[in-house]
């Protein structure tokens, strides 16, 4: 199986261009993308377990594999929240369909967002990960308008070895991440 398009630009183009620009001393110190985490909470599934279903199976199509239900901590009576309820679904994905995912959601996904200007800069942790929230779940070609029922969001983690978020800024706009302009 050939490898996905991403990964061969990431060796090609993106380490020999961010070696020069920090000025590393060996390709080993150049960031990498480790792992991106989609989560997804389905604060509505306390009233109805059928949602939880259908975000593990959008989540599932979405990202081409299995995703597992996030359950309460702790109990919140307010919410009718218990212990251990099923509350969220999440995916964590690595290697070679991490790669296939990140070439989906630049080139495929965030171009079909309504009135899209480029997605924020200012989502960067401190230590070099880059978090996204997305509005709507339909963006995805993966999921059919007709079949969902209730348009919910989800968060996508870009975890990287990045020390920095200059680094990590650098890194995601290499492989393609449409930022909006800098001001």
């Amino acid at each position: 199986m050939a490898n996905p398009r991403l990964k061969d630009k990431y060796k090609e183009e993106i380490v020999p261009a961010l070696k020069d620009k920090f000025q590393y001393s060996s390709v080993m110190q150049v960031p990498k993308v480790t792992k991106v985490c989609i989560n997804k909470g389905i604060g509505a599934a306390v009233a109805d377990k059928k949602l939880i279903d259908v975000g593990l199976e959008e989540l599932t199509a979405i990202s081409g594999q299995q995703a597992v239900a996030t359950k309460a901590k702790k109990s919140i009576s307010n919410f009718k929240l218990r212990d251990g309820m099923p509350i969220g679904a999440r995916v964590t994905l690595r290697g070679n369909k991490m790669y296939e995912f990140m070439d989906r959601l630049m080139s495929i996904a965030l171009p079909r967002v309504r009135d899209f200007q480029g997605i924020n800069d200012k989502g960067f942790d401190g230590r070099g990960n880059y978090t996204l929230g997305v509005k709507e779940q339909i963006i995805f070609p993966e999921i059919s308008i007709d079949k969902v029922n209730k348009i919910s969001g989800m968060d996508i983690t870009f975890v990287t070895t990045a020390e920095t978020d200059e680094e990590s800024y650098e890194l995601l706009k290499a492989f393609g991440m449409p930022f909006a302009n800098k001001n």
